[in-house]
């Protein structure tokens, strides 16, 4: 066993490390930033719901008629109308790699033009969600897809990232492929449950009226398969040999991140989501949970890849 690990290890510093062209550099740091700002666009989406400023700018894509609404403005108004212009920079990002990704494509890889339309379709409806969500009155099926659209484009985004960071896996990392993927979909899940749950009131109406109890119920159960697959995550990464350290690390930052998570959600539940920065930052630590196992599990992927 010990000679078949130390085997794998220099076999793997034997190869030549994967070199990146400047373009694909550059575009790797274009997409990360388009991340970034999508994981802080999540952020203001969800200030935006607990402040109850969904409905600030009454009419869409402008507010009170305006791009900038200044007679009107205040704290609510702010929110709404912030959220809206991070919201069309990330558009116009996104427009940009298209672009990109086509004009230098000879120096890129083959995926990337069609993984940068896949993006701009999502944002695209995910615009449309977000003018049907002002336009229906917060509708909470409109709002909970808007939000499922926000995750998908965002692990869309760490998807094209990783896949375009240089890596040289050492083989032992592929069999945590499946572990992680299937980690990521029950925090994806688990996350819409608690977009629900956020739309619809659940929290209250269930603690003040005992309606809705079934909706609060499912994302508190929800927590056990979702935390359960995050752990296996740690586990298994930390008991598997000759691992590439990217992969521990980003295991690390799971463990943390979970129980970052239940802190934050037990603290929201107790205090009745009277504390809106609790509530945002729950939001936000559950989009970024879910980012970093998608980077875990792309690294996994290509773990089985690059050591073929």
């Amino acid at each position: 066993m010990t000679e078949s690990i130390l085997r794998s290890q220099i076999e793997a510093s034997q190869k030549p490390f994967p070199t990146e062209s400047p373009v694909q550099k550059w575009m790797r740091r274009l997409v990360w930033k388009i991340a970034i700002a999508t994981l802080l666009l999540m952020a203001v989406g969800s200030a935006t719901r607990v402040m109850n400023a969904g409905l600030a700018c009454p009419d869409w894509p402008l507010c009170y008629g305006q791009l900038i609404p200044s007679q009107q403005m205040n704290l609510q108004v702010f929110l709404e109308w912030f959220h809206r212009l991070d919201a069309a920079l990330i558009g116009c990002s996104t427009i940009a790699l298209v672009g990109l990704s086509g004009w230098y494509r000879r120096n890129l890889p083959n995926w990337l033009p069609w993984a940068s339309i896949f993006a701009l379709g999502l944002i695209v409806f995910q615009g449309i969600l977000g003018g049907l969500t002002v336009t229906e009155l917060l509708r909470f099926d409109i709002v909970t897809a808007h939000l499922g659209t926000a995750m998908t484009f965002l692990s869309t985004l760490i998807v094209i990232a990783i896949s375009l960071t240089p890596y040289q896996g050492t083989g032992t990392g592929a069999k945590l492929t499946w572990v992680g993927l299937t980690a990521a979909i029950l925090v994806y899940l688990q996350s819409l449950l608690g977009g629900l749950v956020a739309s619809r009131w659940a929290l209250h109406q269930c603690l003040g009226t005992s309606q809705l109890c079934a909706v609060m119920n499912s994302h508190i159960l929800g927590v056990i398969p979702a935390t359960l697959g995050c752990l296996a995550v740690v586990v298994m990464t930390w008991r598997t040999p000759a691992l590439a350290p990217v992969m521990r690390k980003l295991a690390s930052v799971v463990g943390g991140l979970v129980a970052l998570q239940i802190l934050l959600g037990i603290a929201t539940f107790r205090l009745r989501l009277q504390v809106e920065p609790l509530t945002v930052a729950h939001h936000t630590v559950g989009a970024a949970l879910l980012a970093t196992l998608v980077a875990f599990s792309v690294f996994a992927l290509r773990d089985r890849v690059s050591y073929r």
